[in-house]
């Protein structure tokens, strides 16, 4: 309702929307980033963990077996412990990388690059702190995070009560009988199960998100009358969207092209400056009409398409430039036309068909 008091009620256009876009405002949510790198991350962790805990144990090894013997400052203990280091946090910090990276892409349709939501601005750092708090505590969109925060600590306590109710005896039982690497391990195996159970829910919650981020967006993208009035005249003179129009309209015009072409009769061409396009209905006149005409580029589309459409094209250097240059699309072909006309019909196979 927000958009709706303040007088935007239109719509947003796609020239908005683009405009946006290319500023990187986009609808997205952060809960679906977030909850598929947690996911992937545990994930990863659990399948490396066999070789994780050998690495770790190892360095450990090292240290106490040497530091006896080692000098504590001796320049190899450091190069030892950062390669284990490296080794152990790369795969997931790639993964994190890359799932956070996909999980974007996804919501965005895209790789998107600007600069423009980092700019330093003003208001940025001291920001207008009555519409600081309207906008994020006192506000539909304040109380829904409040409420996802919420939920996730709820999320996060119910299934960790659940899993360690469920496991804790077992726990209790393999500690009592000093077997610790075991007491180790189960709690390895309770965190792992509390964790993907957790992730797999904040992303599923992450996907109705999603859709009201992106109702948030398209409300936040309406436009007033006035804005839409003073797009169309900046658009008018922007050369991107000139160019887009112009690209819409030869894909029109080739599509009304392609259409007439294919129902016509005879292609008469010169052999590529011009072709012109005939088909004869007795229903509608006494003669043929122009069907389609084009010159240069068009003349060659207008070949190619009746081609591929088994009309055919016969090459008449002279008729065919009279006919372009003489007559527009819908003409009825005149008198002094009639016998050249006449005889290339009777030459086509597909016109003799049609009169018998």
């Amino acid at each position: 309702m927000a958009a709706e008091d303040e007088g935007r009620t239109e719509q947003p256009s796609e020239y908005k929307l683009e405009k946006a876009r290319k500023e990187g405002r986009v609808a997205k949510s952060q809960e679906i980033s977030g909850a598929l790198v947690l996911l992937l991350c545990v994930v990863t962790i659990i399948f490396l963990s066999k070789w994780l805990f050998n690495e770790i144990v190892t360095i450990f090894k090292f240290y106490f077996n040497q530091c006896a013997t080692y000098d504590i400052k001796n320049p190899a203990f450091l190069p030892a412990f950062f390669n284990v280091f490296i080794k152990c946090v790369l795969p997931v910090g790639l993964i994190s990388v890359v799932s956070a990276v996909t999980a974007n892409l996804i919501q965005t349709r895209g790789f998107i690059f600007s600069l423009k939501p980092i700019e330093p601005k003003f208001s940025k750092i001291v920001p207008k702190i009555g519409e600081y708090l309207k906008k994020t505590v006192f506000s539909l969109k304040g109380l829904f995070n409040v409420a996802k925060s919420i939920g996730k600590v709820a999320i996060i306590c119910l299934v960790a009560y659940i899993y360690i109710k469920k496991d804790l005896f077992v726990l209790i039982d393999i500690i009592d009988n000093g077997e610790v690497a075991s007491a180790l391990a189960q709690v390895a195996r309770m965190a792992a199960q509390i964790l993907i159970t957790v992730a797999v829910l904040f992303l599923a919650l992450s996907i109705p998100d999603y859709f009201v981020q992106r109702h948030d967006f398209m409300e936040e993208m309406k436009m007033t009358k006035q804005e839409v009035k003073e797009e169309y005249k900046e658009m008018e003179g922007d050369p991107e969207v000139k160019s887009k129009l112009q690209q819409m309209q030869r894909q029109l015009l080739s599509q009304n092209v392609r259409k007439a072409v294919a129902e016509s009769d005879v292609v008469i061409a010169n052999p590529t400056h011009f072709a012109v396009a005939l088909k004869y209905d007795s229903e509608v006149s006494d003669s043929p009409m122009v069907n389609a005409k084009g010159e240069d580029n068009t003349a060659l589309l207008i070949r190619k398409i009746a081609e591929e459409n088994k009309v055919p094209v016969v090459e008449n250097r002279p008729v065919a430039r009279e006919l372009y240059t003489n007559l527009e699309v819908g003409d009825i072909i005149p008198e002094i036309y009639y016998n050249t006309i006449a005889v290339i019909y009777s030459q086509l196979e597909k016109f003799r068909k049609k009169q018998s």
